[in-house]
C-alpha cells in the first residue's frame, strides 16, 4: 500500500511503534513513511484510534506498552497480512477485510440473540473501523 509523498516520491506502509510522552510504547501501528524525504504519518484510517489512545492516556502516563492491533481492526488486519504474505497485496487485503466483516457480523448477531450490549458496542466500534475505506480508494 503506497502513497505519493509532498516531496512526489512514493511513501509505502509500515508497521511502527509509536513512542508517547517517552514512556509509551504503541507497536503496530500502520504509518506511511517516505524514504526520500524520512516524512511519516499514521495511516488515515487509524488516526482517530490512535489519538483516542493517546487522549486516554493523559499528559503524564505510566511506562507501559500496547499492541495497537488489539484495540484497531485495520492493524489487526496489515499484521495479519505482513504474516502471511510481504509485503502485503490491496487484494489480499481487501480479502482480508470481507472475511473479518463478515466474521463480526455473525458475532454481532450472535450478541444480539445473548442481548449483550456491551458486546454489541465493541462490535459495532470494530465494523466502524473497518468502514473508513480510503486507503483502498
Amino acid at each position: 500500500m503506497r502513497k505519493t509523498c509532498h516531496c512526489g516520491e512514493i511513501m509505502t506502509m509500515k508497521l511502527r511503534t509509536v513512542i508517547y510522552s517517552g514512556k509509551v510504547e504503541i507497536d503496530n501501528v500502520p504509518i506511511f513513511s517516505c524514504t526520500a524525504c524520512s516524512r511519516s504519518e499514521v495511516i488515515p484510517e487509524v488516526k482517530p484510534d490512535l489519538t483516542g489512545l493517546i487522549a486516554k492516556l493523559g499528559a503524564e502516563p505510566d511506562k507501559q506498552t500496547f499492541l495497537f492491533n488489539e484495540c484497531n481492526e485495520w492493524a489487526d488486519l496489515l499484521v495479519e497480512a505482513k504474516v502471511n504474505k510481504k509485503p502485503p497485496e490491496p487484494q489480499d487485503v481487501e480479502a482480508l477485510i470481507q472475511h473479518r466483516i463478515n466474521n463480526l457480523l455473525d458475532l454481532y448477531l450472535l450478541a444480539q440473540s445473548l442481548e449483550d450490549e456491551d458486546w454489541i458496542t465493541d462490535l459495532n466500534k470494530r465494523l466502524q473501523q473497518l468502514s473508513r475505506r480510503s486507503m483502498l480508494t
